[in-house]
């Protein structure tokens, strides 16, 4: 490769009531408030050393605007374009300035349709992961990962894998030994991104890391205790695929945020992706309750980076398997 993809980095989710998005982010969750102004909220975790990795972006309706990556260089960025524009993707520049607390920034639709992001440069921050004081709410740490949805896994899984230097850590496979999810990373732990079979291009979730599994059980006593009890979706409870402890969220605007703790090292060049069989029941989950059908059903559209509009789906492509799920 002649680009070096570090690890999935922030996102821009469009939101329609900021205080509303405040209240349940910041006051509930305890994500770190960076800075706001009228129409953003940048957020981040404890752990992190950059200005934000979550902007709460003010709309009219719910949409995704991009999932980003950060590069090592810039040096790296003008690969990427280069790449992109070999392969037929259009580009587009977004320069220093034009973006709050961030460098210049390639963007650009993956071959599902998602829209991406690459940057390598953000404002630095404090660090504030010694202060305990401020450990609220979740006590949340970094953003960990996306889990995306889109209609032809195999091909999204090559694309990333073969043409953007993704690992493997775990995939689930259909008894006609096709790929039927996988969870890819660039840093050493299960992924910076999944993707599952369904209508897409749509933003399943948000992973971010807590501490320990206790900072989990903690955020469902917090939120019930805020008037947040519906907000919570599924778990706790432990995946097979990963063995992370989990819990799944959805924000006021329906955005679903994943709670995630407990994954291991994939560091190793040697290590071997773990096939799932996608019967296994244990895959989705280890130990816990079964998921409700809007875990399934329910996910969020993107924004088209050409036309800033919603993106029309692709489903005319979904592959079709009897009904079980991933994680």
């Amino acid at each position: 490769m002649d680009f070096n993809i570090i690890r999935c980095a922030r996102a821009i989710l469009h939101v329609t009531d900021l205080e509303a998005s405040r209240k349940f982010y910041v006051d509930a969750l305890g994500f770190i408030e960076t800075e706001s102004d009228d129409g953003h909220i940048y957020l981040r975790g404890l752990e992190e050393h950059t200005h934000h990795s979550l902007v709460l972006k003010k709309a009219d309706q719910p949409n995704v605007e991009v999932l980003g990556y950060k590069v090592a260089s810039e040096k790296d960025l003008e690969a990427l374009a280069v790449f992109f524009e070999n392969e037929g993707h259009s580009t587009k520049w977004v320069e220093k300035g034009e973006q709050h607390a961030i460098g210049r920034t390639l963007r650009v639709h993956d071959n599902s349709g998602l829209p991406l992001e690459f940057f390598a440069e953000m404002e630095p921050v404090e660090r504030l992961l010694q202060r305990y004081d401020l450990y609220t709410g979740s006590r949340m740490q970094r953003i960990d990962h996306f889990n995306c949805m889109v209609p032809d896994v195999e091909e999204t899984y090559a694309f990333y894998r073969d043409k953007l230097g993704f690992a493997c850590s775990e995939y689930t496979e259909t008894e006609e030994g096709n790929v039927w999810a996988a969870w890819l990373h660039r840093k050493q732990n299960v992924h910076d991104v999944a993707f599952m079979n369904g209508k897409g291009p749509r933003l399943h979730h948000i992973g971010f890391w807590l501490p320990d599994q206790l900072s989990l059980i903690h955020t469902c006593d917090v939120l019930a205790s805020m008037g947040y009890g519906e907000n919570l979706e599924r778990g706790p409870g432990r995946h097979g695929l990963s063995n992370a402890f989990f819990l799944y969220l959805r924000d006021p605007d329906g955005y679903r945020i994943e709670l995630y703790s407990g994954d291991y090292l994939t560091s190793d060049p040697d290590f071997k992706p773990i096939k799932w069989d996608i019967n296994d029941p244990m895959r989705q989950t280890f130990w816990g309750h079964a998921a409700p059908d809007s875990w399934f059903n329910e996910a969020s559209k993107v924004v088209d980076m050409d036309t800033g509009k919603e993106k029309d789906l692709t489903a005319g492509k979904l592959k079709q398997h009897k009904p079980t799920f991933v994680i």
